[in-house]
């Protein structure tokens, strides 16, 4: 061989060098997922991963609150999160998300009809359904035996349950179950309720053993508390350890949360997020998934794989006659500044 052609076969091989390393860091065979604790089983991830020769890595938040917080601060790399559906139409009037229309996808025939057309992204052209339920409280029987069906557990508890109470550390949450209590509605900017709603919740706190989310099972099943805030799935994972806890239903009514996968705006693998999408649209999957999380999927078609368990648990199986829950849209910026407030000055 000449130097001539040396030469060449060296620059070309130089050249090429170059160009593998002038593209973007982050392989195509990745998938960056931001969820919340304890909400997808290990090994679905593992059956997406090996399906696709995609490498997986998962990270966790505790609130909507704190993903929208960290999106806004300049947090990258992340593909996917699991908003619910209020966060949902904030991140999209934001500009935090990609439109990769999910309505298009292969898998999209199987969601439910009645959950294409939702507030938060009707026709469904940013997000696909992950899992639903509802935030209530669950109580103890061997601690307290009466009835548990009011809100008035969590904000004037019977002796038995003072100072045993666990709330969930989530601003809309509690101000929106004071705002049932007191009858008031929800996104709610009057000066003389708020301030009832304030004085309820300071009131209240003395009775309050801790304000916890993702601990909301495990000081239940320990003892610690003995009633505390849940969301349902949650409240039958927690039953499954300790029979004697009971999930409420309470009279004033109860929140409905419809929890959503998004590709994120300047997701690094969006490709592989909208397969993941796909991948989770697909009925079998979606039931591994309700039958770790012990919600309710957004798909159809699950029965056949879902736990004997979750077909006649409480906790997702209302009883009849039970309040009906709400789905609460994102309330205006003047609203959460005084929700913001009242928060603050309750974990003071």
């Amino acid at each position: 061989m000449t130097r001539t052609a040396k030469s060449w076969i060296a620059s070309a091989t130089l050249g090429l060098a170059a160009l593998i390393l002038a593209q973007p860091a982050s392989a195509a065979g990745e998938l960056k997922i931001y969820n919340w604790f304890d909400y997808m089983p290990q090994e679905l991830l593992d059956k997406f991963a090996k399906e696709n020769d995609v490498k997986v890595t998962m990270d966790t938040y505790d609130s909507n609150e704190t993903l929208l917080a960290r999106l806004k601060a300049g947090v990258k790399g992340y593909d996917i999160a699991v908003p619910g559906d209020y966060m949902v139409a904030i991140l999209i009037q934001e500009g935090l998300l990609e439109k990769v229309e999910p309505n298009q996808m292969s898998n999209f025939k199987n969601v439910k009809k009645d959950i294409v057309d939702v507030y938060f992204d009707s026709g469904r052209h940013y997000s696909m359904p992950y899992q639903y339920g509802t935030t209530s409280f669950m109580v103890d029987s061997t601690v307290y035996s009466g009835n548990i069906d009011t809100l008035g557990i969590l904000f004037n508890p019977p002796a038995e349950l003072k100072g045993k109470v666990n709330v969930l550390k989530d601003v809309n949450e509690v101000v929106n179950a004071a705002l049932r209590y007191l009858g008031f509605p929800r996104c709610n900017s009057d000066p003389a309720q708020l301030k009832q709603v304030n004085d309820l919740l300071i009131a209240s706190k003395p009775n309050w053993l801790s304000f916890n989310s993702d601990g909301a099972k495990e000081v239940l099943v320990s003892g610690d508390a003995a009633a505390g805030m849940i969301w349902n799935g949650f409240g039958l994972r927690a039953r499954q350890e300790k029979a004697s806890l009971k999930f409420a239903y309470p009279k004033e009514g109860l929140t409905m949360f419809m929890d959503n996968i998004v590709v994120l705006k300047g997701a690094p693998n969006v490709e592989n997020a909208k397969k993941f999408m796909n991948f989770m649209m697909q009925p079998e999957n979606a039931a591994a998934l309700t039958n770790f999380a012990m919600y309710t999927a957004g798909v159809e078609g699950t029965g056949p794989f879902l736990s004997d368990v979750l077909k006649a648990a409480p906790e997702v199986n209302p009883p009849a006659g039970a309040t009906k829950p709400e789905l609460v849209p994102p309330c205006d910026p003047k609203v959460v500044k005084l929700y913001d407030q009242i928060w603050t000055n309750l974990l003071k």
